[in-house]
């Protein structure tokens, strides 16, 4: 599960101000499986933070992947969220953080299982 952050012009639709990335717009929460085709998507105000615009991610898929045990997500998803995550749907939310070391865009590893 992922975030990103859009411009947009002032015409239309909600938009709110992503104060981190100074981007006045939107935002797109996507979630996808393990070969990167996408589960569900919720646009909203850029404004929204990651942990609460996750939410109506979750609640979409919901009942949809009975299989689905493990979900990750970057640092954004820290907090409540993982708590809520297990309490709502029983969902491993695993926060995975790039090294303090690494700037920029990194591929991180990640381990089969939980």
């Amino acid at each position: 599960m992922d975030s990103q952050s859009v411009n947009t012009t002032e015409a239309g639709g909600p938009h709110g101000h992503n104060a981190g990335k100074k981007i006045n717009g939107r935002k797109r929460h996507i979630m996808v499986d393990t070969m990167g085709l996408l589960l569900a998507v919720v646009v909203h105000a850029a404004a929204i933070q990651e942990s609460d615009g996750a939410k109506p991610v979750l609640m979409k898929i919901a009942g949809r992947f009975p299989r689905l045990k493990l979900i990750r997500a970057d640092g954004g998803y820290t907090g409540r969220l993982v708590a809520w995550a297990q309490a709502f749907g029983n969902w491993v939310l695993r926060i995975v953080k790039r090294p303090d070391s690494q700037k920029g865009f990194a591929v991180l590893p990640r381990k089969v299982g939980f």
